[in-house]
């Protein structure tokens, strides 16, 4: 008889054995027929775990921006009724599904139709008019609602009240103007002028940055610069509660900047401005690039991590003050007081700094995780950065498409399951006396810095890549040897300058402010000189870009090994973007300057304008080396006073005509045209003329055959509010062929012998 919890036997066989295919006597077991329901059985269970209890709020706002990208995707702008009334309908549908197993798919359906509704509702709610084309005398009369000191120029922005201008009707709610340094006037003022205006920057490739999105979303129609004086007048009215705080806030910030010039100059009072109050314009250009080459540039732009350096330095200060009072500190939660204390401080700095959108993201993450200390719960989860993730994206959805939110909370992710994951291995005691000296000397904390800045770095890295065409590659060197002097000393320098400026006791906290940026200016210097500092990435498209960023999102928020599909994700949109063909052709939008890769498969220039800064995106977006201001980029392109001609990488010839009487002879000998002014239409080569650049904007061109694949910045059918299309723009194909030769008429015209033979 059995024992009891023995296992029992059958015919020589135990019973715990698996019941089926015995092998063979002398033989294997046939391998992979049980391989395969294992695997899809232990997938299935790795869903089920990420699927379970509170794993599904962090993708929320993954879908809600998912939404937000759709509507900045559409060609025309979406009926607004339509949108909301689908977003309503599917949310409500999610909620009566909250018991079924449907629950998950539909509630993330709904949160795409939220955020697509959020950001056409948002649209629709500062529609304002944009400038299409230029005006060159115009009176303009407004108040001054922000003023920025730049390094050579100073600029403003004024809300217009009236608004003349020459065979012109248009009205523009916002300009933003360019003054001589030292001119602007000052914010909460009543001026009037006259200025030249300029429709919106437009993209200067397609694929690049769309400025004239973020000044649509500024409520900025239009930019330019002053003509003459600027004079001052009485206002039709007190200008509101708005401009007038505008106008007090403007006047703390122009007296910091006061305070901090007193005992700093250059560079060091133009970094400890933007430190404090978010004005950045005034860095020169030699440490800005420095700063950005070696990974430093987040510094000099105010975001999460200034954020939580003011608001962990006001914390841990407040508590320890607290803590000296015996009654206080054993009976009332000083720790929820602390907390409190910091959500006033991180507030007044986003208020100091300007309130700008990124800004904002780093407030509304702070304040997320400061109110998560008050109510008792954890601070740093993945819930917290969905909570603050759908506030920055309900309250500014155009926010997604900038690169300051994009690489912010790649790195917040990355950050965040650094502390959820690798964090807990990390501080785990140590389990002999070798280990225990280097947590005693601080092993732990260098280790975790390390993997902070390496972690950060790479998260950001693709959108680096996209946006600035660069990399980092000694960014992680450069946070390691600024990153502590900047936490421990150039951060609460300046909080403490803050606080005793008001008792005239200031000049020793600026002083040590700029010690501190002494040494980050130092390592930014060193680093960006050391060989291989600027890892320059050819441009590709966003298709790679979305890839990576699935990528970053799947490793960061899954648990279970299904983790690394992120990683294939992310590998593959390397191999992408690497392979992504650069065009043959670049074309301004105004004509002025073309761009044609030649044999050695670089960008030989034909130039007659001179904007530095798009050829400047053309170079970097190309991963080219040289300087908007190289000789080595006219080379090969022959000019005269009628034109340009250069060939291309197979022979033919592109020209560029300023003049009229050049057309005909373009025409006949280039097989590619470009002109700024109108081209006739019996023109035998493939031609890109005004009417199609004044319809389009700049173009790209990559060769295909005999012809070129078009790729325009306005693409065909598109039509959004920053960038309205023009009458007939779909005339216009993708791409440009050889037009077939038209035959010739034969010469009816005898020959003189023939004609005499004949008499």
């Amino acid at each position: 008889m059995a024992e009891p919890g023995r296992p029992v036997r059958s015919q020589g066989i135990a019973g715990t054995w698996p019941v089926g295919r015995v092998a063979p006597a002398g033989g294997f077991v046939p391998a992979g027929f049980g391989i395969w329901p294992a695997i899809v059985e232990t997938i299935r269970g790795w869903a089920r775990a990420e699927a379970g209890p509170g794993r599904l709020l962090p993708w929320v706002p993954v879908a809600f921006g998912g939404g937000i990208a759709l509507y900045f995707a559409a060609d025309h702008e979406p009926v607004l009724w339509i949108v909301a009334a689908t977003a309503i309908a599917l949310l409500l549908g999610a909620a009566l599904l909250r018991r079924s197993r449907l629950f998950a798919p539909a509630i993330m359906i709904a949160a795409v139709a939220a955020g697509f509704a959020v950001a056409t509702w948002k649209t629709a709610r500062i529609a304002h008019t944009v400038l299409a084309k230029p005006l060159y005398s115009v009176s303009l009369s407004g108040f001054v609602e922000t003023r920025d000191i730049r390094e050579r120029t100073d600029r403003f922005v004024l809300r217009v009240t009236a608004m003349e201008a020459q065979r012109s009707d248009v009205k523009l709610d916002r300009v933003r103007l360019s003054v001589r340094k030292g001119t602007a006037p000052e914010v909460g003022s009543f001026v009037q002028l006259k200025a030249r205006l300029m429709p919106p920057l437009t993209p200067v490739r397609p694929g690049s940055y769309d400025f004239s999105r973020d000044m649509f979303f500024q409520g900025i129609g239009a930019s330019g610069f002053v003509m003459g004086a600027i004079t001052a007048a009485i206002p039709p009215d007190a200008g509101g509660l708005r401009l007038r705080y505008a106008a007090f806030m403007q006047g703390l910030r122009d007296a910091i900047d006061a305070r901090i010039r007193a005992t700093l100059e250059g560079d060091n009072r133009a970094i400890a401005t933007a430190l404090l109050t978010g004005r950045r314009d005034a860095i020169s250009a030699p440490v800005n690039d420095a700063m950005f080459i070696s990974g430093l540039g987040h510094v000099l732009s105010i975001s999460g991590y200034h954020m939580a350096v003011v608001a962990g330095v006001v914390f841990f200060a407040v508590r320890a003050l607290l803590a000296l009072i015996p009654g206080l500190a054993a009976g009332f939660a000083i720790k929820k007081w602390s907390a409190a204390a910091a959500f006033v401080a991180a507030a007044f700095y986003l208020l100091l700094s300007g309130a700008e959108v990124a800004t904002q993201r780093s407030f509304f993450m702070t304040a997320v995780v400061l109110i998560a200390v008050m109510v008792d719960r954890r601070a740093i989860t993945f819930r917290t950065l969905a909570v603050a993730a759908l506030i920055v994206l309900a309250v500014a959805p155009e926010a997604l498409v900038h690169p300051s939110f994009q690489m912010s909370f790649a790195a917040t992710l990355g950050l965040v399951a650094l502390v959820q994951i690798g964090m807990p291995n990390l501080l785990a005691s140590p389990d002999h006396s070798a280990t225990a000296r280097v947590a005693l000397w601080g092993g732990r904390e260098i280790a975790m810095l390390f993997l902070a800045s390496l972690i950060a770095g790479l998260a950001t890295t693709p959108y680096a890549a996209f946006h600035f065409h660069r990399v980092t590659p000694y960014g992680v060197l450069a946070n390691l040897g600024a990153m502590p002097v900047v936490s421990a000393l150039v951060m609460p320098a300046g909080l403490l300058g803050l606080l005793a400026a008001p008792f005239g006791l200031d000049r020793v906290f600026w002083w040590l402010m700029g010690l501190g940026i002494d040494w980050m200016v130092a390592v930014s210097r060193w680093v960006a000189a050391l060989p291989g500092a600027v890892g320059r990435i050819p441009a590709f498209g966003i298709a790679p870009l979305i890839a990576a960023s699935l990528g970053i999102i799947v490793m960061g928020l899954l648990r279970t090994p299904l983790r690394w599909c992120g990683a294939v994700a992310l590998l593959a949109s390397i191999a992408w973007g690497l392979s992504a063909r650069q065009p043959d052709i670049l074309i301004a939008g105004d004509g002025a300057s073309v761009a044609v890769r030649g044999g050695d498969g670089r960008l030989h220039l034909i130039r007659t304008g001179k904007d530095n800064f798009m050829l400047k995106e053309w170079l970097a977006a190309d991963a080219d080396p040289r300087d908007a201001g190289s000789s080595a980029l006219a080379e090969g392109v022959s000019c005269d006073e009628a034109g340009c001609v250069t060939p291309l990488a197979d022979g033919r010839l592109v020209a560029f005509a300023s003049r009229i009487d050049a057309l005909a002879d373009d025409c006949s000998r280039a097989a590619l045209v470009v002109t700024s002014r109108p081209a006739s239409p019996d023109c035998a080569a493939m031609v890109v003329d005004r009417q199609r650049l004044v319809r389009q904007g700049a173009l790209a061109l990559t060769r295909r055959g005999d012809g070129f694949a078009v790729q325009a910045v306005r693409a065909r059918g598109t039509n959004r509010p920053w960038s309205p299309a023009a009458a007939g723009e779909g005339d216009f194909e993708g791409a440009l062929m050889p037009r077939a030769a038209a035959p010739r008429a034969k010469d009816a015209t005898p020959s003189e012998a023939d004609l005499q033979a004949e008499d």
